[in-house]
C-alpha cells in the first residue's frame, strides 16, 4: 500500500483509539478510495508505532463497517454499494426522527440551544457552498445532521449515528463532480431548522423523510450515471 498524499502522522505511539479516529477521517475523505486494501504493517511504519495498535484500531474500523476484513486477503475499504446507501440513510431517517421527537419534547429551551448552533452551520455551509468546497461542505452537512441528533442528549443514538455519518460522508463526496441541487443544499437544512424552531413535528418528520429519499435518489442517480455498481469517491 502506497502512502497516500495528504496521510496522518501522529507523534510518539499512538493509541488505538486515535489512529481509528484519524484513519477513519482519512477514509471518508477519500485519501483512502473504496475498495483499497489497508495495509497493517505499512500504516504502523508511516506511524511510526508497532502493529498492535494498528491492528485494534483497524478492527475497530470494521466493526463499525466502514473497513471490511476478507479471510486471508486482508482489510478493505468498504464499497457503497446502493443497497447500502438505501439502508444508510433509512436508518437515518428513523434516528434522525426520533431525535427530532425527543428534542421537542426536551422542551423550548433544549430546541432553542440545538437551533442556535445549527443556525452557525447552515451559516458556514452557505460560504463552502459559494466557493463549491466539497470537502467543507460534506463535513458541514453531517455536522448539521449530527448536532440535530445531538441534541436529543441520547448517548446511545449519538454513538450509533457517528458510524453512519461517517459513512453518509463517503455517500456525499461521491457527489463532488454530480450533485445535482447543490444551491438547494443550504435551503433544505434552513428548512428543517425553521421546522425544528417552530416546533412542527408533523412537518419536520415528513422534511425529514423527503431530505434522506432525496439524497439516494441523487446517490444511485450519479451510481447509474457512471455504470457502476458502488459508488466512487472523487479525489480528496
Amino acid at each position: 500500500m502506497a502512502a497516500p498524499e495528504g496521510l496522518f502522522v501522529l507523534e510518539g505511539r499512538p493509541t488505538a483509539q486515535l489512529i481509528a479516529d484519524q484513519l477513519r477521517e482519512q477514509i471518508v475523505q477519500g485519501v483512502f478510495r473504496p475498495g483499497e486494501q489497508i495495509n497493517e504493517s505499512v500504516l504502523a511504519s508511516q506511524l511510526h508505532t508497532s502493529r498492535g495498535p494498528v491492528r485494534e484500531a483497524l478492527q475497530r474500523l470494521s466493526q463499525e463497517g466502514i473497513l471490511v476484513s476478507h479471510r486471508n486477503r486482508g482489510v478493505f475499504v468498504l464499497e457503497l454499494t446502493a443497497v447500502d446507501i438505501r439502508e444508510i440513510y433509512t436508518v437515518r431517517e428513523a434516528m434522525e426522527s426520533a431525535a427530532a421527537d425527543a428534542l421537542l419534547d426536551a422542551g423550548q429551551e433544549k430546541v432553542e440551544e440545538t437551533c442556535q448552533e445549527l443556525k452557525s452551520i447552515i451559516s458556514d455551509m452557505a460560504k463552502q457552498v459559494a466557493v463549491s468546497d466539497w470537502q467543507a461542505i460534506a463535513r458541514l452537512d453531517m455536522q448539521f445532521h449530527t448536532a440535530f441528533v445531538a441534541g436529543a442528549g441520547n448517548t446511545r443514538l449519538i454513538r450509533i449515528y457517528q458510524t453512519l455519518a461517517a459513512e453518509s460522508r463517503m455517500c456525499i463526496l461521491s457527489l463532488a463532480v454530480a450533485y445535482p441541487r447543490i444551491d438547494a443544499l443550504v435551503q433544505e437544512h434552513q428548512n428543517l431548522l425553521d421546522l425544528l424552531e417552530a416546533g412542527d413535528r408533523e412537518e419536520l418528520h415528513k422534511a425529514i423523510d423527503q431530505h434522506m429519499q432525496k439524497a439516494v435518489e441523487d446517490l444511485t442517480a450519479v451510481m447509474e450515471a457512471k455504470g457502476n455498481t458502488t459508488l466512487e469517491s472523487s479525489p480528496a
